[in-house]
């Protein structure tokens, strides 16, 4: 191909990604310090699941390509280049089947699960309390939807309860298709509950499920 007809193509798939820009996306990424780069970051940072090219693409209003490339820089980024004098970071961009997602690097769990081990001897955090008091109240819910109460990503709370058997995954939302989230046996245990009947009246202060997203939107992008 020709570098006019490159030109060309890469310029009508922007020119259709800008006609199909969504109403609340009222940004370019160039409004932001790091560009794409950066965008692509933050969107990962707070997925609870792997995210396709296209999902980021059209959230961004970017070509595919352009995300492509860019998530490519950044996962060798992240590896690091000794000889350039980069270290390699703890965690990795990974991809797989599903899209594209940060997690872990392998030779660090260790570290991860001392991490995790000593925290299971630790008090309940606060921001701890919050998540594990809406999954008792309103299960079962996402983690999409645990963050939306709260206002802030609720992965790593989430982690450490799961860690603790306070909760567990059981089932998949139907139109997300994540994983939904329901209090443990031992939770009632702890609690000194028989069942979640004897949970004191807090529901009604919280927002129920219908609220938490949109009529006709699902909490989370399907993935494809």
């Amino acid at each position: 191909m020709s570098e006019r007809n490159e030109y060309d193509e890469h310029n009508g798939q922007t020119e259709a990604a800008e006609q199909s820009r969504p109403e609340y996306v009222d940004f370019t990424v160039d409004d932001f310090p790091g560009g794409l780069a950066a965008c692509l970051e933050a969107i990962l940072m707070v997925a609870d699941q792997p995210q396709t090219v296209e999902d980021m693409a059209r959230v961004l209003v970017v070509d595919e390509s352009d995300v492509e490339d860019a998530l490519q820089a950044l996962r060798a980024e992240y590896e690091g280049d000794a000889a350039r004098g980069i270290r390699p970071r703890g965690f990795e961009l990974r991809h797989a089947a599903r899209g594209w997602q940060f997690a872990n690097r392998a030779e660090f769990e260790p570290v991860v699960s001392a991490f995790v081990t000593d925290g299971q001897t630790a008090r309940l955090s606060q921001a701890a309390l919050e998540a594990l008091a809406i999954v008792a109240y309103r299960q079962p819910v996402t983690r999409a939807q645990v963050a939306a109460i709260r206002g802030v990503n609720s992965d790593g709370v989430i982690r450490s309860l799961a860690v603790r058997g306070l909760i567990a995954e059981n089932g998949m939302d139907p139109d997300s298709r994540a994983a939904l989230l329901v209090t443990s046996e031992f939770f009632l245990d702890q609690m000194g509950l028989n069942s979640l009947d004897e949970l004191p009246s807090l529901a009604p202060f919280l927002p129920s499920v219908a609220e938490m997203t949109r009529p006709g939107e699902s909490d989370e992008e399907p993935v494809s």
